[in-house]
């Protein structure tokens, strides 16, 4: 099972200290793959959509019809269906693939967090200038696995947990509001990732959906 074969990767060496977009050249578009946690075949499938030079890929195991049951339950996140109604799609039969290009229309995007503390994460998304809108913000915590795991062809960013936090809900702004939008809230840690592989990723949404910022975390010591 996918869960046991992610207990035994081999952790990163030492412990990161600080994690964030800085420095990260901003994704060019990005691409999302949602997996039915009941099709095991899914995660290995050699038609696995590949993300492109400068793309964004995140992996959602969306829950299936066997629950607990399901080859990929141990992994599977109800915040799936959340973006799959966002996204005005139904939870596929098998998989699916949806590519976003990123529009680069509202600014910086900058997403961070610390280190692992008591089975939480502290996370934050922030965008400059805090202007335009309304937007949505979409903070993914990912764990991010090599290709080959569970005969995976493609790395995956395997979404464990998520923020979404609407910006400017057609209110006039104070002045600080007005500099910039940020999001701080602290994310749990689901049973069985591994922390030194997790990491964040995030982007902004005009009313129509379109994504117009996105960033992703790296960590240095």
């Amino acid at each position: 099972m996918l869960s046991a074969i992610l207990l035994v990767i081999p952790l990163a060496a030492g412990a990161q200290s600080y994690c964030s977009s800085d420095g990260v050249a901003q994704p060019v578009a990005v691409l999302e793959r949602f997996i039915n946690a009941d099709c095991e075949a899914c995660w290995s499938d050699p038609k696995s959509a590949k993300a492109a030079r400068g793309e964004l890929a995140v992996d959602w195991v969306v829950p299936g019809s066997r629950g607990d049951d399901a080859p990929l339950a141990s992994v599977a996140n109800r915040d799936g269906l959340a973006r799959l109604q966002a996204l005005r799609r139904k939870a596929p039969a098998q998989s699916e693939s949806v590519r976003h290009p990123a529009q680069g229309k509202a600014g910086q995007l900058r997403v961070s967090h610390g280190l692992p503390f008591n089975n939480y994460l502290g996370t934050s998304i922030e965008l400059k200038p805090g202007t335009g809108g309304p937007w949505t913000a979409w903070l993914l915590l990912v764990e991010t696995l090599p290709a080959g795991i569970e005969g995976s062809p493609v790395e995956r960013n395997l979404v464990r947990n998520t923020l979404h936090q609407a910006w400017n809900k057609g209110k006039s702004l104070s002045k600080e509001e007005q500099e910039r939008f940020f999001e701080s809230r602290p994310m749990s840690i689901p049973d069985g990732s591994t922390p030194d592989r997790l990491r964040v990723v995030g982007w902004v949404e005009d009313a129509r959906g379109r994504i117009v910022a996105a960033a992703e975390s790296r960590c240095v010591n």
